[in-house]
């Protein structure tokens, strides 16, 4: 089995050879995981059992940037290209190369365990109960805050219930009396702003499924434009880098830049093992809003798609690793919030993770009960992306004076509508 880490360039190369490698070994099945965390290398190892099991079968796990998942995998599928299979987050966005594998998994089991989160993969086809791939785990938003920090300057830390413009206020005073950079950063993400869009009012998407651009996106770009111009976060992030680029800031929090980092908890493992004991950090309970104290759900899910030529097999490996045993030994060992329902009722042990991230991980849990009804359509909507790449783009223009706030939302309307024009 070849397992290797690549990057954006080494990917696209190795898909100008894919076809031929494919056609060469018959049953050759690739898969495409993220290069954060431990995931790629699990599921390399689960899949030797695999082989084992399918003599003739040969498992390809490829550890890829998160930029390849989110930019180049849906420029390789359109062109009918890429891997067989890939951990993906644009769930709703991708919708339409996904390949039905409900005859080739446990279909029952499949909805037993995923019946809410299969909807995302459905691209909004309510009528429709196939099966095109399997949730891996779910995700939440959320804040981390320097507790050391805090205790330096001498400034209570905000309890839950407070508010964003709270959580600024006590994270200047923090970064003032301690000489840090910045009192508080928010990865470059139109996932992470729409937690904060949403807590403001913001609907994003009706039920209907029709872009939704209001008073509360207005509300939520003016305050996040305000804390950039007064340095409550930094202007050389969402203002500095073009277009939707993303960009995540674990870096800055692990090097003590900021005091609140708005990130997520898919960086708890890192969060462990690279910032330990360091430093005294912990997560914080959603920030509240005029409207709701509430963050954004995501996660992956492993899905097949309509290229492949073993979709079948393809199939019977995501149903191999759906096995209990093999979602435990994932979840555990990526200390990730589950999204099977046994997991979540019966409890998943993280041997590896200290008390501290233990505590954050209940803290993440915690908040998905309180999420807002439109964080869970903006989440399984089909245009989900267009609308965050909006975002982002037209805020960083705001930010360096390119555009008002009421031009960003006639330009954000207008992206979303003319992806919604072409398919896309």
């Amino acid at each position: 089995m070849l397992r290797m880490t690549l990057t954006t360039t080494t990917a696209l190369a190795l898909l100008m050879t894919s076809a031929s490698v494919t056609t060469a070994f018959g049953q050759t099945i690739t898969l495409w995981a993220g290069d954060t965390g431990t995931g790629g290398e699990i599921f390399a190892e689960l899949a030797e059992q695999f082989e084992a099991e399918n003599p003739g079968v040969d498992v390809v796990v490829e550890e890829v940037s998160y930029q390849t998942l989110v930019e180049s995998l849906p420029v390789q599928l359109e062109a009918g290209e890429g891997p067989d299979i890939a951990i993906i987050t644009d769930l709703g966005g991708l919708s339409r190369f996904y390949a039905d594998i409900t005859d080739s998994v446990d279909a029952d089991y499949f909805e037993q365990e995923w019946g809410q989160t299969l909807g995302w993969l459905r691209g909004g086809d309510t009528e429709t109960t196939a099966i095109f791939g399997m949730p891996t785990t779910l995700t939440v938003n959320g804040g981390y805050v320097n507790l050391t920090l805090f205790e330096q300057a001498g400034v209570p830390v905000p309890e839950e219930g407070a508010t964003w413009e709270e959580w600024a206020e006590a994270t200047r005073q923090v970064a003032e009396a301690t000489g840090t950079e910045f009192p508080m950063e928010m990865d470059r993400s139109g996932h992470r702003f729409a937690s904060l869009a949403i807590s403001y009012g913001a609907e994003l998407v009706d039920e209907a499924g029709n872009p939704v651009v209001d008073d509360g996106l207005k509300a939520a770009i003016e305050q996040f434009v305000t804390w950039h111009q007064d340095g409550t976060m930094p202007m050389d992030l969402w203002g500095a880098v073009g277009g939707a680029t993303h960009r995540e800031l674990f870096s800055d929090f692990l090097n003590a830049d900021t005091v609140m980092y708005f990130g997520g908890s898919w960086t708890l493992a890192q969060m462990d093992t690279e910032v330990g004991d360091l430093f005294d950090w912990a997560v914080i309970p959603a920030p509240c809003g005029p409207s709701s104290c509430t963050v954004m759900p995501g996660g992956g899910a492993m899905t097949v798609f309509s290229h492949s030529q073993n979709p079948d097999i393809a199939g019977q490996l995501i149903d191999f690793y759906a096995r209990p045993e093999n979602l435990d030994y994932y979840i555990s060992n990526e200390v990730e919030i589950p999204s099977a329902v046994s997991q979540i009722e019966n409890g998943v042990e993280y041997p590896s993770a200290s008390e501290r991230t233990s505590e954050a991980l209940a803290t993440f849990i915690a908040q998905i009960p309180k999420m807002d009804d439109a964080a869970y359509r903006f989440q399984g909507w089909r245009y989900q992306r267009a609308m965050m790449n909006a975002m982002t783009t037209r805020i960083s223009q705001v930010l360096n004076n390119e555009l008002t706030v009421d031009e960003a939302l006639v330009r954000i309307e207008e992206d979303v509508n003319l992806a919604i024009q072409a398919g896309g």
